[in-house]
C-alpha cells in the first residue's frame, strides 16, 4: 500500500512538471492604464485586452494593445482620443516587442518578485522608437506575473495636440502594465 501511495505522488509530481518549468507565457486579458494630469483636468483610461506573450529561456517578450479598448470615465473625452489623437482607424494597435535584459530564469522560478530592465522597440501612432523600461517579475503558483510602469510623451510618437486644448494634455503620460501570465502547452502553440 506504501508503495501504491508513493507512485501515484510520483505520477502527479510528474503531471504538474510541465507547468512549473514551462518556458512560454501568454495572457490576452493583461491590463494597460494611462494617467495624465494637468491643470486643468487628470485623464486616465484603462484597457484588459493586452495580448502579451514572455519566453522566459530567451528573454524575449512582446505585446499588443487595441487603441479602441481603452476605456475612458468619459464617453466624449473617448471619442477624442481615438478621432482626433490617437487616429485609431489608422493605427489600431500599439505594439512592443524587446527583451529583458536581466532575467535570471534559475531565480525566478526558486519565487519572489525580481527587478528587471525591459529594452525594446515600442510603437504607438505608427511610430516606432527604441525604450528601456524598468519592471518586476514574479512566479505565483505557475502563473507569471509582469508589472512595470513607465512615462511616454506624446510628442515623441508624433501625436498633435490642438493648441486650443495644449494645456488639458501633460505632456508626458504615465503607463502602467500588470499580466499575468499562464504557461503555453506545445499542443497551444501548435494550434
Amino acid at each position: 500500500m506504501k508503495n501504491l501511495t508513493w507512485w501515484s505522488l510520483l505520477i502527479v509530481m510528474l503531471c504538474m512538471a510541465p507547468d512549473t518549468w514551462a518556458q512560454k507565457y501568454m495572457t490576452r486579458t493583461g491590463t494597460v492604464t494611462f494617467y495624465s494630469t494637468s491643470i486643468i483636468e487628470d485623464i486616465e483610461a484603462r484597457t484588459e485586452q493586452v495580448s502579451a506573450v514572455v519566453d522566459v529561456q530567451s528573454s524575449q517578450l512582446a505585446f499588443a494593445i487595441p487603441i479602441k479598448s481603452f476605456q475612458f470615465k468619459r464617453t466624449l473625452m473617448q471619442e477624442h482620443f481615438n478621432e482626433n489623437y490617437m487616429e485609431s482607424e489608422r493605427f489600431p494597435k500599439a505594439t512592443f516587442s524587446g527583451r529583458v535584459v536581466d532575467l535570471h530564469p534559475d531565480a525566478l522560478f526558486k519565487g519572489g518578485s525580481q527587478r528587471v530592465n525591459v529594452e525594446g522597440d515600442l510603437t504607438i501612432h505608427g511610430v516606432t522608437k527604441r525604450i528601456t523600461v524598468p519592471g518586476a517579475l514574479e512566479m505565483s503558483r505557475g502563473t507569471l506575473l509582469v508589472h512595470a510602469y513607465f512615462n511616454v510623451s506624446p510628442a515623441d510618437y508624433g501625436i498633435e495636440v490642438p493648441l486650443l486644448v495644449r494645456e488639458n494634455i501633460a505632456k508626458t503620460v504615465g503607463i502602467r502594465v500588470s499580466l499575468s501570465c499562464d504557461p503555453v502547452s506545445q499542443l497551444t502553440l501548435s494550434k
